[in-house]
Formats: structure tokens, C-alpha cells, sequence
């Protein structure tokens, strides 16, 4: 069975597929800062979204993050590595990408895995 959580027309905000969770692209909440803090808010959102889904950060199996200017690698990774569990790390692309809106730094993809599931 397929649950669709948050659906409109183009995407649904989360799915869930055979215990696993599948994310839509999150970006900051205020694109006006900088790139830690859009990352952080961004993985707050990942934080709020996973445990809507029955997931956490602790069972992310994979990550892709999209981040508009590899300049600010090293300072988004900062963020990253707080953020994630030692000893939970996903498995994770990071790309350089153009961005949706011009002042987005970053967005991440998120697969995990359904607590118990």
C-alpha cells in the first residue's frame, strides 16, 4: 500500500512505500540568511517531516543534497554533521545545483526507514 501525506496537485510532502518514508525536496524557512542557517531550518523541516512519517534521523538511509555554490561546502557540512547521529549517517550525494528560487543556498532529498517497520 502507498500513503500519500500532504499531497497537491504536483507532490506530495511525504510518502510512504513498504516501511519505507520518501521526502519531497526541503528547503530553509527564510532564505534571506546565511547557509548554516538555512541548513539547519532545513533539516528542521527533515526533523518535523520524519517524525510526521513514523521515521527519525537516526533511520535515513539515503540523503541528496542540492547546495547552489560548492563555496559554502565546508560551512553547510558543519551543519550536517551536527545534525546527524554518530553512527547514522545516510548513505549521501551533494550536488551543485541551480536553485528554484534565487536566494535558496540548499535543498536535501530524504529516504529513511519507518520506526519498526
Amino acid at each position: 500500500m502507498i500513503e500519500r501525506i500532504e499531497t497537491k496537485q504536483r507532490m506530495s510532502r511525504i510518502v510512504k512505500h513498504n516501511g519505507t518514508v520518501y521526502l519531497c525536496g526541503q528547503v530553509c524557512s527564510d532564505a534571506t540568511q546565511g547557509i548554516k542557517e538555512q541548513t539547519a531550518t532545513m533539516l528542521a523541516k527533515v526533523d518535523d517531516l520524519l517524525e510526521k512519517a513514523g521515521s527519525s534521523r537516526e533511520h535515513m538511509l539515503s540523503a541528496t543534497i542540492y547546495i547552489k555554490d560548492m563555496k559554502d561546502f565546508a560551512e553547510m557540512n558543519e551543519v550536517w554533521d551536527a545534525w546527524v547521529p554518530e553512527g547514522h549517517a545516510p548513505a549521501r550525494a551533494c550536488v551543485q545545483a541551480s536553485m528554484a528560487r534565487e536566494a535558496l543556498l540548499v535543498e536535501i532529498s530524504v529516504v529513511a526507514a519507518v520506526i519498526g517497520g
